[in-house]
């Protein structure tokens, strides 16, 4: 069993990432409790999480399974299970976004939740900390077929969930959960063979376990398990090494294959065990991948995944719109990653793409009510499209339902993705209505930013609390924007360049300055890659940081959205309300309708991330040029 660390409370109350002061980090997170969200989307989103989402997720996982899996266990059944073998993961996210949404004010019937589910964990324990449902209910050996059986990957999850509900209110009990099972893997793995899951994200786990509690052995298992996967020692899958990345040793490959859910996961182990242990050389690895990734295997909305088969990375430049995968959960994976790497390197290029995934790809998955999820997220559906028997609609739960509960945890925990503090500036990252406080070697400086971005550029930061030192504010400059505005108390401010796609203001700062940052979000037509052959010839339209998509129950009547062809020119945009949406910009792009033939219509495009909420019909983001 461990010995805990005298640092075994080194970090106050932070979000899901929190670097130890040793890290190799260029940037550190925000305390959680200096972040609030308090207008526009990113807000919005969160409200309706935590009052439509959340108790959907609550009342299904009674419904699917879930939890009687758990009292099976405890009864020490073995028949009865319901579902796949991972479904413990699923009451994990849950409990993670309980966690997250807690951190933000008392809801009883959350609080209840993770109280009673925590005491059925508990029970269901084994007494050397091992704890696994589908495993204890089966009677097979634990560990024994780790390519398929998903034990660390639950085990992953579990402590995840543990450090928010600690990080989040502070509750204790599902910690020591996670550590007796955390214990009981460095008990049976650490320095020998055997352990390496299938399915990653224990790496990522580990180490985050290893910051709240200062217990090193966490860190090495995460990185022994990193060091030794890619030897074709996890066994087969079914579909093959790659598939599991575990056909390349991770220091020696150079783009990413398989499974992308994985894939992404693991990419997250390796920045985290890189920042602690301060493996450059490792770090660079997972920065050479994600280059590649985001050049050729990554689709305009920010998705990864462009075959079915596997829910798996294509060729490079095999990006079909109709075909595309790109599972919600590899979106969530991706802003994991790309915050660590940002982290690690201050570059905003991380932040770029966690904005274009966060306001497309990831936020497609979910309808304007709140209770219905896309698993699969393709940017062309079809007219008559069918998968089997599914016709690509949200859905409200799945019999593999890994996606909703995942959605939640990141919606809860999305204030900790905006803002960062290097040295004693103050980094904006991701815009949106907040109050921001940062702890900087000369005291807090504090700011209250209101916008109502992304409908709108225009972002004012107003200084609520200054420290008596001068200190920096630094904004970033989306690649889409590259030519910003910025006032400081209505006059022009010079501001420095830091080289890494911010403008930085630095200078002595008093409470109630106010920055003006105006960003242009003119609509835009956008190519593809002329190598991406599935859309050769076709444009999309871009407003800011949101992708369009065409859909036909927008169209003119009479004609099909599959007839027609943009028509370069001028796009307009109207704001408005849309049943079944709500707010929204509407812009719309002259295109030739091929019935009747060669007239000359008005298409009207809506954001990507809105789509699928009135029927059933058809959409397309790339359309055919004229």
């Amino acid at each position: 069993m461990r010995q805990v660390s005298s640092a075994d409370a080194i970090q106050p109350a932070r979000g899901p990432v929190s670097p130890t002061p040793a890290a190799a980090v260029t940037h550190r997170p925000l305390a959680s409790q200096a972040t609030r969200l308090s207008t526009g989307l990113l807000r919005d989103w969160q409200q309706r999480n935590h009052a439509s989402s959340l108790p959907l997720a609550l009342r299904q996982l009674e419904t699917a399974g879930n939890l009687g899996n758990l009292r099976l266990a405890i009864a020490g059944a073995h028949e009865g299970y319901r579902g796949p073998v991972f479904m413990d993961s699923d009451i994990y996210k849950t409990l993670e976004a309980i966690g997250w949404e807690l951190s933000r004010g008392p809801d009883q019937e959350l609080a209840d939740f993770a109280q009673e589910t925590t005491a059925l964990l508990e029970k269901a324990q084994q007494p050397d900390g091992y704890l696994n449902s589908a495993v204890q209910v089966s009677g097979q050996p634990r560990y024994s077929n780790l390519a398929y059986s998903h034990e660390m990957y639950c085990a992953g999850h579990l402590i995840q969930a543990a450090i928010a509900g600690q990080r989040g209110a502070g509750f204790d009990r599902l910690l020591a959960v996670a550590r007796r099972f955390a214990d009981h893997l460095v008990d049976t793995f650490l320095g020998k063979d055997g352990g390496l899951d299938g399915h990653p994200i224990v790496e990522t786990a580990l180490a985050e376990l290893y910051r709240e509690t200062g217990h090193r052995p966490y860190l090495e298992l995460a990185s022994q398990w990193i060091e030794r996967r890619g030897h074709g020692l996890i066994g087969d899958s079914g579909f093959g090494h790659r598939y599991l990345q575990d056909h390349e040793p991770v220091r020696e490959t150079r783009t990413e294959v398989g499974h992308v859910v994985r894939a992404l996961y693991l990419e997250a182990g390796v920045a985290d065990v890189a920042a602690e242990t301060g493996d450059a050389a490792l770090l660079q690895t997972s920065i050479t991948r994600w280059a590649d990734m985001i050049a050729a295997k990554t689709y305009l909305t920010g998705g990864n995944g462009s075959r079915h088969e596997g829910e798996s990375f294509g060729d490079r430049y095999e990006l079909p719109p109709d075909r595309a995968y790109n599972e919600t959960c590899a979106a969530i994976a991706s802003i994991h990653w790309a915050w660590r790497l940002l982290l690690a390197t201050g570059d905003s290029k991380y932040a770029d793409h966690m904005e274009r995934v966060l306001y497309n790809g990831f936020a497609a998955a979910t309808a304007t009510d709140g209770t219905r999820f896309f698993y699969v997220n393709p940017l062309q559906r079809r007219a008559d499209h069918f998968e089997k028997d599914d016709p690509g609609r949200r859905r409200e739960w799945f019999n593999c339902a890994c996606c909703p509960p995942n959605i939640m945890r990141l919606t809860a925990s999305l204030q900790n993705y905006l803002a960062t503090v290097a040295g004693d500036t103050l980094y904006l990252h991701q815009f949106s209505g907040a109050a921001l406080a940062a702890p900087l070697a000369g005291g807090e400086l504090a700011v209250q930013v209101d916008t109502s971005y992304p409908w709108s550029g225009a972002i004012e930061i107003q200084v609520t609390s200054a420290p008596p030192d001068p200190a920096g504010l630094a904004l970033r400059v989306p690649a889409w924007a590259p030519s910003p505005r910025l006032l400081l108390n209505g006059q022009p401010v010079p501001a420095d360049s830091d080289g890494a796609g911010y403008l930085v203001v630095h200078r002595s700062w008093q409470p109630g300055d106010v920055l003006s940052y105006q960003l242009d979000t003119t609509p835009r037509l956008t190519w593809p890659d002329r190598r991406v052959d599935a859309v050769r010839g076709t444009a999309a339209i871009e407003r800011g940081p949101l992708v369009y998509c065409f859909e036909q129950a927008d169209q003119p009547a009479g004609t099909d959205l599959e007839d027609l062809a943009l028509v370069l020119g001028d796009l307009g945009e109207r704001a408005v309300t849309t049943p079944g949406i709500g707010p929204t910009v509407l812009i719309a792009a002259a295109a030739l309708a091929a019935e009747p033939a060669g007239d000359q219509v008005i298409a009207i495009a809506i954001p990507y991330f809105q789509w699928d909420n009135r029927d059933g019909r058809a959409m397309r983001v790339w359309l055919p040029l004229a």
